[in-house]
């Protein structure tokens, strides 16, 4: 039987595929400016801190939209021209999906399983877009633990498609805003997890923490 050996130092030419998150307001949209030719799809009225930029975007108000675009982004020749794909946000996508699924089954478990799944489907599918980088944004989810802690994660409608997220990236931030010393708020990537904020890098080239420069940290996973 033949097989198809490849090199791991390969795997970085099918481009970064990231996930971030954060509560709203904090920036992640405002990301995207940091980025080398992308095109967004958006489902969030949110591309207001974009007006300033010029990226092109298309609107994804349904589930045939965002398939659509996929097939558009896989197989077009414009669509070659972006170096990264943005879906702005996940967390929205799905909730127009649960929306679309409560319409058609009286069952709300039947529901979920319908949205959990096809978005398994899509974040699959567009994680594996070849030779293109891919970044997408969520909500935040704040459980409490049995210690009375706050823990953050990123957040989809339904328990299993929140926890199921985070897995389908090598490379998942959390966006946050904290205080200095003055007072002022400072932005940054979270790019290692510390038991409350949900983070990994995979590639190991980032520090805990980035600056709020999706471009740089691209070229500093990309070596």
């Amino acid at each position: 039987m033949a097989i198809n050996l490849r090199s791991t130092s390969s795997v970085l030419s099918n481009g970064i595929k990231l996930l971030v998150y954060g509560e709203s307001g904090s920036g992640k949209t405002y990301l995207v400016s940091t980025l080398e030719n992308p095109v967004v799809l958006s489902v969030e009225a949110g591309l207001l801190s974009l007006h300033a930029h010029e990226i092109p975007f298309t609107e994804i108000k349904t589930i045939d939209d965002l398939r659509e675009a996929y097939t558009w982004a896989l197989e077009a020749k414009e669509a070659q021209q972006f170096s990264t794909v943005v879906l702005d946000s996940i967390s929205e996508i799905a909730e127009v999906v649960l929306i679309s699924e409560k319409k058609k089954s009286k069952d709300p478990r039947a529901a979920y399983g319908e949205m959990q799944s096809t978005m398994s489907e899509m974040v699959r599918a567009f994680r594996d877009l070849p030779g293109r980088n891919v970044y997408m944004s969520a909500k935040v989810e704040k459980q409490q633990d049995d210690l009375g802690r706050l823990l953050y994660s990123a957040s989809m409608p339904g328990v299993k498609a929140g926890q199921s997220l985070p897995y389908h990236f090598d490379e998942v931030f959390a966006l946050r805003v904290e205080r200095d010393s003055e007072g002022k708020p400072q932005r940054g990537l979270q790019c290692h997890g510390d038991g409350l904020w949900m983070a990994k890098d995979r590639s190991g080239k980032l520090d805990a923490w980035e600056p709020a420069d999706l471009g740089a940290v691209f070229k500093k996973i990309g070596g």
